[in-house]
């Protein structure tokens, strides 16, 4: 039974399964044209290509794609179900990696890390111009409560800061720290606002202007999301109005699909204008990488190819 590795991953993939009689064949180069994709039982694979329905058409032996992640909008959930294949993702393997990161992020923004650093390397000691912030007495709003948003929230207990959360497709689902909350509560008192949500058209632009003219405070915001959760347009507006303080942005609107670049050309005058702020704190898309979950990952979805067997 063949199994195509369309990504780099963890060696455990290549030890355990061919246990369980799977052949792997890594293919990291060739485009879907050149793959004969109804030779292969499985698919492996992070984010290097979507796998659309017509490829999902070619791949007549297929029962099962496992996702090195957590989202699965590269790939046509809805069609592959309609042919019998399970999809399989494992955002159990990254969530603690993703949580850390956010609050990481979060308290470098406040403390100014990233500035006073370059400003010490460069002789400089300024040390009232670099004050921080606390996160003790804050109010930290999240949107989306899966694995991600719950990590996120594990990670602030200790903080002594107060948490909401809300999600659309959920209730009954806070621990005792975190206060269930609708959007319009989370919009009135949160004076930091985190996403963990995945990329479909009903998130498209969900942080747009719209929705940070209803915020009633000057808020900070964390996108360790997708890209497009956020309009890079209504942030660069908020940021010069005030009423964004700052970003945290792991995720970028002018990535590309794969996550493995940013487009290379013709960048908007909006993304050139966060990428000049001191008020914005990027890192590439790399949230829920870690050593550790890179090995988690390959674990968990191991168990979930085991289970169909």
């Amino acid at each position: 039974m063949k199994v195509l590795v369309l990504d780099t991953v963890h060696e455990l993939f290549f030890k355990e399964l061919p246990e369980l009689g799977y052949q792997l064949v890594e293919e990291y180069k060739a485009s879907a044209d050149a793959i004969n994709w109804e030779e292969y039982r499985g698919l492996i694979l992070r984010s290097r290509m979507p796998i659309d329905q017509a490829i999902l058409e070619q791949a007549t032996n297929l029962r099962f794609i496992a996702r090195v992640g957590a989202g699965l909008e590269n790939i046509d959930v809805e069609f592959a179900k309609s042919k019998g294949i399970r999809v399989l993702a494992a955002p159990e393997g990254n969530r603690h990696a993703l949580g850390e990161h956010a609050l990481g992020m979060l308290l470098a923004l406040f403390n100014r890390l990233i500035l006073a650093d370059k400003e010490v390397r460069s002789g400089l000691w300024l040390r009232e111009e670099n004050r921080g912030h606390e996160l003790r007495g804050k109010t930290v709003g999240i949107i989306g409560f899966g694995h991600m948003g719950s990590a996120f929230a594990e990670k602030l207990q200790g903080m002594s800061c107060r948490i909401l959360a809300y999600d659309k497709y959920k209730s009954n689902y806070s621990p005792s720290y975190v206060e269930e909350v609708e959007l319009a509560q989370l919009q009135a008192q949160a004076d930091v606002i985190s996403l963990h949500l995945p990329e479909n058209e009903e998130t498209k632009y969900y942080i747009n202007q719209a929705f940070i003219d209803v915020c009633t405070k000057p808020f900070y915001l964390i996108n360790t999301a997708r890209g497009k959760n956020v309009e890079t347009k209504a942030l660069v507006d908020g940021l010069k109005s005030g009423k964004i303080i700052g970003a945290c942005l792991d995720v970028l609107e002018y990535e590309k699909s794969s996550f493995e670049n940013l487009y290379d050309s013709n960048l908007p005058d909006d993304f050139k204008f966060i990428l000049s702020s001191n008020k914005v704190l990027f890192s590439p898309h790399v949230a829920g990488w870690s050593v550790e979950s890179k090995l988690e990952l390959a674990r968990v979805l191991i168990d979930k190819i085991k289970d169909i067997r």
